[in-house]
């Protein structure tokens, strides 16, 4: 039994009397101080870890000026704050040991569009991405491109200076910023505009904060004004925060929002953003060239570059082989083809953009033309995508390099801390020989991609921080970096902002680092915003990249054996995937459903890690521990349980805060298809579950909810029994007491008895052994999981009509237990009881060889996943199947005339079998029906989360977010369709509506002269 754990440290009093001053105050936000969210916000996309003693999730300017107002009162002047965008930063931008404030959660509102002006404003939270989908209508968008764009925060945006692809064209972010509202430290509300000479020369005359503010920015860049120019280097990526350079605009105002973009919220907390927007570009093409090796890619780059591309992106071949097994290989993958005997080692993806179709083949044909020249012709071969669909799939795959890099196995692995460094576009080759040799030299392996139009290149040597020898490489490798850089006249920052790595900040400024210095000064007096980022007060230090603490200190104390035995939890490198706002996405619904940060896969990793860590400081195994928990005494067992849920010294247990986190996920696997570094939440949830409850006792619900599989053939033999129970008011009432809600009917129709009356055998072993090979070939087993075989036996039999239909012999597998549920819940002894012996029945079917086919994606899938490693077979998906017999169908054209089909698709199916969508349009296609797939995300059911009571609301949140749309929009010639048991059996609950099967739809489209089941949504 695992025993009660505290977390280390806890909040300093002047800290706790503050957050009890701002409720005084009148702070209407959230105030968040407990272990779990400390720990969920002391890590980002960096190397780093510094745990804070609270966070703000402020609801509005005026909580940011409360803030400020009382952080000014004398009892706290030694807290210190940090604004925190979407925390996807690489150098501990957003990382304090003070009070983290996050406008993310409530302050992401876009407060105006003006489509004639080109003007949008927004408040600090509102996700880049967000922002591009509601412009989209008015063909505008806000155009510094970012590989973090789905979750990267206008706030974080504007603090970093953030650009990506596409920075020669449309240069950084603070080329796009109009106007910053911002919060200074003494409280001012202060709107930051472009100002004339006439509009500069009142507000110096002021003798507040402002105006201080204004007479020191201005005097710095009128008497160092030489000196600026000789500092600073001409590159499109100058360097960021501070920016002297840029203080006068090219129509001679002044601008203070220069020195305000990318200083990373050490000069004022932003509150609001007022933004130029671009016309969507009409037309876009991407050629995808494809080289022997990466060097040749990058000279090759510079002739891109002089013709005048929109952009120009190169990739190794280390980030293009992890590409190959991420979930967006399968939408992109005919672009990059093998090449018969030679490897590709290197791409240039080469971006064209044109107002018209003519204008963008004359100008493909330019690029083209010159690639096949001659001397150009350096290349394997290219390929051209064209249309919005194809080009953003590639750019999606470039965006995902990053987090791709450290999807690799064992403790050894790629991390930021030189990642994007900046030199003149003629001298990147040559710097990137040397960088690599340098590389070399360490003998570390890294992963190369960059910006080779504007010169920046990113790379992550590939570290194990637990190793001090690693450990010691940071330093090293960041000096001979730094060196390296600067004497190709370029900067360490390139991109990704400065953070921890502010200590050569004076190195590169020289003489003028005492200016910046000042202006810190100007705007903080006092160095209580992010201090020890970017410039200090002079005699206060900057952080320095070996004095601040490292994860790797924590996955040190945690073992490498621990940290490979939990599903990549510690190796989540805080990427942030899982925090995509799009509600069409399927990744992390519990996280949109929330916008609560612990509640996502990074969060729950975050904490999960920090459990593991609190294991192994009092010597426990948790390994071993379960071991131990599946072979002691239940009674005994028992009653240890009762005494830890009731005893009160119990109730600080951290194990308690882990649980809460995981309470709220849906195991619907998203994280493990779509993250990067294939970070599984279910999978380490159910080891906790399992160690959790060996130590407390479980609700009520989870034993019911577990044994459905194997109470559900006695529950139909008293289907109105049970039907009572569910259907009314007074059974529901005593299911809600249990934990349970919204639980479907039993049908009256028995799978059991239409398949022996239709004649249709149990496929047992010995008689599928019996039959002989042509038999063999022409028969399919279906594996109708218990959800669907009790409560909707009608796919099942269109199944097996289609089946016959196709010419094929069709069986029914005998009843079993998949046992997804007990692995959900935690009870993995029981599962892996279960799981062998399905595991042991299956296999002898397939080794007979007959297809086995299931019926739900989420059930079959659990067969490639839970039962990885004791099940050699595959049990296919349905279209798997039906692509594999596409000869075997015909549409009657009376069945689909004047019809349009669409699929709503399994959330497991589209993140855990990423071919399944075209597959399931290449069986409709082979009958003449064009489907379209629904951009849908989670339909918040997600096998029985739904039906526990406490998860109800987030479940009917998540399916407005974006079923319910699709289904009201659905008119009478619309034929809806559902995959997954869960999907159809939300809809029903909730909007009392019947969606089919696809094996529904396809069974009654080959019948000759029948009507299409509609969805019943008209």
């Amino acid at each position: 039994m695992i025993p009660r754990l505290r977390p280390n440290g806890s909040i300093p009093l002047p800290a706790v009397g503050f957050f009890q001053r701002l409720v005084e105050a009148g702070f209407d936000g959230d105030i968040e101080t407990g272990a779990a969210s400390r720990t969920v916000f002391s890590t980002d996309n960096s190397i780093y870890q510094i745990e804070p003693t609270g966070i703000l999730f402020p609801k509005g300017i005026e909580d940011l000026q409360i803030t400020a107002a009382v952080l000014s009162e004398p009892a706290f002047r030694g807290i210190t704050v940090a604004p925190r965008g979407g925390g996807t930063g690489t150098n501990g931008q957003s990382l304090t040991s003070g009070i983290v404030v996050d406008c993310s959660r409530h302050m992401n509102s876009i407060l105006e569009i003006d489509p004639i002006r080109r003007i949008a404003r927004v408040q600090a939270g509102v996700v880049k991405d967000q922002l591009n989908q509601a412009l989209k209508p008015y063909g505008l968008f806000f155009a510094p491109e970012l590989s973090t764009s789905n979750r990267a925060t206008i706030g974080g945006m504007v603090s970093t200076d953030a650009c990506g692809q596409g920075s020669c064209l449309y240069g950084k972010t603070s080329n796009h910023v109009l106007g910053l509202r911002i919060v200074l430290a003494d409280g001012t509300d202060w709107w930051s505009r472009p100002l004339d000479e006439a509009a500069l020369e009142e507000i110096v005359a002021r003798e507040d904060r402002v105006g201080e503010i204004h007479r020191i920015v201005d005097r710095i860049a009128r008497e160092k004004r030489d000196r600026i120019a000789e500092i600073f280097p001409k590159l499109n990526r100058y360097m960021t925060g501070y920016d002297l350079a840029h203080i006068r605009r090219s129509d001679g105002r002044f601008d203070l929002n220069a020195i305000l973009c990318g200083s990373e919220g050490t000069l004022a907390m932003i509150a609001e953003a007022e933004l130029n927007l671009l016309p969507i570009p009409a037309h876009a093409a991407l050629i995808n060239i494809r080289y022997g090796d990466f060097n040749t890619a990058l000279e090759d780059a510079r002739t891109l570059v002089a013709l005048n591309v929109a952009s120009v992106e190169t990739v190794d071949e280390k980030v293009l082989g992890l590409a190959r097994g991420d979930i967006v290989w399968t939408g992109i993958a005919r672009f990059f083809p093998d090449d018969a005997g030679r490897t590709t080692n290197g791409i240039n993806i080469a971006e064209v953009l044109a107002d018209d179709e003519a204008e963008l083949d004359r100008k493909l044909a330019e690029v083209t033309a010159a690639l096949d020249t001659g001397a150009n012709a350096r290349h394997l071969g290219y390929t051209i995508a064209r249309g919005h669909a194809d080009v953003e799939a590639i750019w999606s795959m470039r965006k995902r390099a990053v987090g791709l890099l450290g999807n690799v196995e064992g403790p050894v692995r790629p991390v930021a801390f030189v990642e994007d460094t900046a030199v003149p576009p003629e001298n990147l080759a040559a710097y990137i020989r040397e960088f690599r040799a340098l590389l070399d030299g360490a003998g570390l392996s890294y992963g190369m991609f960059g910006h080779v139009d504007a010169g920046v290149l990113h790379v992550r040597p590939a570290l194990d921080l637990t190793r001090n020898d690693h450990v010691r490489l940071v330093r090293e490798v960041s000096d001979a970096v730094v060196a390296l850089t600067r004497r190709y006249g370029g900067v360490l920052w390139g991109e990704h902002g400065k953070g921890v790595r502010s200590e050569y900040v004076p190195e590169f400024f020289g003489d003028l680092y005492p200016s910046l210095q000042e202006i810190k000064r100007a705007f903080d007096p006092e160095n209580r915003l992010n201090p020890g980022k970017v410039a200090a007060p002079s005699g206060q230090a900057l952080l320095k990249i070996d004095y601040v603490p490292l994860r790797g200190d924590t996955d040190r104390i945690i073992g490498n054996e621990i940290r490979a035995a939990f599903d990549n939890a510690a190796y989540c490198n805080g990427n942030g995937a899982c925090f995509d706002f799009d509600k069409t996405s399927p990744m992390c619904p519990s996280y949109k459903a929330t916008r609560d940060r612990r509640f996502s896969p990074k969060g729950r990793a975050a904490l999960m890690r920090e459990w593991l860590r609190l294991l192994a400081e009092k010597g426990i195994d948790p390994r071993q521990e379960a071991k131990r928990l599946r072979q002691s005494v239940p009674l005994a067992r028992f009653a240890r349980r009762v005494f830890n849920s009731l005893n009160p010294q119990n109730r600080d247990d951290f194990s308690h805060e882990v649980r809460a986190s995981m309470d709220t996920c849906l195991a619907c696997k998203a994280c493990a298809g779509q993250c990067p570094v294939k970070v599984s939440v279910p999978a380490f949830r159910s080891k906790f579950l399992e160690l959790y409850y060996g130590r407390y006792l479980r609700p009520l619900k989870d034993p019911l909810v577990a044994a459905i599989e194997t109470t559900l053939p006695l529950v139909h033999r008293i289907r109105p029994a049970y039907n009572l129970v569910v259907g009314t008011r007074a059974g529901r009432m005593m299911m809600r007491v249990a934990g349970l809600t919204s639980l479907p009917r039993l049908p009256r129709i028995s799978l059991a008895k239409e398949a022996a009356r239709l004649g249709v055998p149990l496929a047992t072993p010995r008689r599928i052994e019996t039959l002989s090979p042509h038999e063999r070939e022409k028969s399919v087993i279906f594996v109708a999981d218990a959800f669907t075989a009790y409560f909707d036996p009608e796919v099942a039999l269109a199944a097996i009509g289609l089946a016959r239909k196709m010419g094929l012999s069709p069986f029914l597998a005998a009843s079993h237990v998949n046992g997804k549920a007990l692995h959900v819940h935690g009870y993995l002894g029981r599962f892996e009881a279960a799981a062998g012996r399905t595991a042991h029945y299956l296999q002898r079917l397939d080794d007979a060889g007959v297809a086995l086919v299931g019926l739900d994606p989420s059930m079959t899938l659990a067969f490639r996943s839970e039962y990885k490693g004791i099940l050699k077979a595959t049990i296919l998906l349905p279209q798997e199947w039906l692509v594999a017999n596409l000869g075997r169908l015909a549409a009657s054209p009376s069945a689909i005339k004047g019809r349009s089909f669409r699929l709503m698709s399994h959330c497991t199916e589209r993140t855990n079998a990423p071919a399944s969508i075209a597959q399931w349009k290449r069986v409709f296609g082979s009958l003449g029906i064009d489907l379209q797939a629904a951009e849908t995300g989670c339909c918040g059911m997600a096998g029985t989360f739904g039906h526990e009571a406490r998860n109800r609301p987030i479940s009917e949140r998540l399916y407005a977010m974006s079923w319910k749309r699709e289904i009201d929009a659905a008119g009478d010639t619309d034929s809806l369709m559902a995959t997954g048991y869960s999907c159809r059996s939300q809809v029903k609950e909730i909007d009392n509506k019947r969606l089919p099967h696809p094996f529904q739809v396809i069974d009654k489209i080959i019948s000759e002269n029948a009507d299409v089941p509609q969805s019943d949504v008209a």
